[in-house]
């Protein structure tokens, strides 16, 4: 069986240590629908992006620090670079924000820009509190029905969300949606890119059911 080998990108914002896990508990428990064992590294030196399979992107905090960190270490234009290779790239939480052209977040501030959309703050939904925290239901969009990523995950599976700001972009790139007053995008896909808003990591078996359909694909 040959080796996958993972990256997952360090840039000082990541939850690093729970993701790494998550990987750890997937290669054990979903190793009938992998075709490859895997090497998982946290990974913070932009030339070696490359050297990578696949990635993922994390993030906990806010949109402009974390886009500062990815400047400052020369990680932005690595990814980019990745991206356009055609490997698979998959973000989480603020990792997925970061993926889209800008942030309302404290500021206007320029994310990746390898997903047409912007990263906004939930309008008034009162009595509704944000940030939106806790688990909610994702919905499958006519987009998403058949996508690999959903394999073995039933539509209005629940993911567990922590976020105050959500995405908006074409329905044609959103796979998934989840009703927080309204809806909103939250897992998409564009070419070989994904992402989703909530924190697969933390969702019990159905998130580590997509994180394990993700390094299947």
């Amino acid at each position: 069986m040959s080796k996958l080998r993972v990256g997952i990108i360090n840039y000082g914002v990541g939850n690093l240590g729970s993701v790494q896990n998550a990987f750890t508990f997937v290669q054990t428990h979903f190793s009938d629908i992998l075709p490859h064992t895997l090497e998982v590294k946290i990974e913070s030196h932009p030339e070696k992006l490359q050297e990578y399979d696949k990635l993922l992107l994390p993030g906990v905090g806010a949109f402009g620090n974390a886009m500062a960190h990815l400047k400052d270490s020369h990680l932005d234009e690595a990814i980019k670079e990745f991206a356009q290779s055609g490997k698979y790239l998959i973000g989480i939480c603020l990792g997925m924000q970061l993926l889209f052209e800008q942030s309302a977040e404290f500021g206007n501030h320029k994310g990746l820009g390898l997903i047409e959309g912007e990263v906004v703050r939930f309008g008034d939904i009162a009595p509704l509190k944000v940030p939106h925290i806790g688990w909610n239901s994702c919905d499958f969009t006519p987009q998403g029905v058949d996508s690999k990523l959903f394999t073995g995950i039933a539509d209005g599976s629940f993911f567990y969300f922590v976020h105050s700001f959500h995405i908006q972009t074409q329905p044609r790139f959103i796979l998934a949606q989840c009703t927080y007053s309204y809806p909103f995008g939250a897992i998409v896909a564009k070419d070989n890119l994904f992402a989703i808003q909530a924190h697969p990591e933390k969702s019990h078996n159905v998130g580590l059911k997509l994180l394990a359909n993700f390094l299947a694909l």
